[in-house]
């Protein structure tokens, strides 16, 4: 069965950093590209961070360009979301999401964000 593990999440105040993970299992982790989402009470969920199966290309939402960055380690089925200067607008729950042309999409749990001043 596919899965995707979230972790790293917490409570933080303004200015600090988190490092988010995302282990997958049950599917081919290598030959799908994998997302980072966000989600706050009332609103729709957010793709913040996403990168190509190889590694090679990543693109980040203006909203976290130049704060966040997304590696993934193919190796050990891993992604992750290195998330520095926190803001209080980060605070939301972060989800990673596995897609392939094709195939169902793919979703972890969640982690929960939490930034305070």
């Amino acid at each position: 069965q596919a899965q995707l593990v979230e972790s790293g999440g917490g409570l933080v105040q303004t200015g600090g950093s988190l490092r988010l993970s995302c282990v997958g299992s049950g599917f081919s982790f290598s030959e799908h590209d994998m997302m980072w989402y966000r989600q706050t009470p009332g609103s729709e969920r957010e793709l913040v961070a996403s990168m190509s199966a190889d590694g090679s290309e990543a693109n980040y939402d203006d909203s976290i360009k130049g704060r966040f960055t997304m590696s993934r380690d193919n190796a050990k089925n891993s992604v992750y979301l290195q998330m520095n200067s926190l803001k209080l607008d980060d605070t939301a729950v972060y989800y990673c999401n596995a897609e392939r042309p094709g195939q169902l999409r793919i979703w972890g749990q969640g982690t929960v964000v939490t930034v305070r001043e």
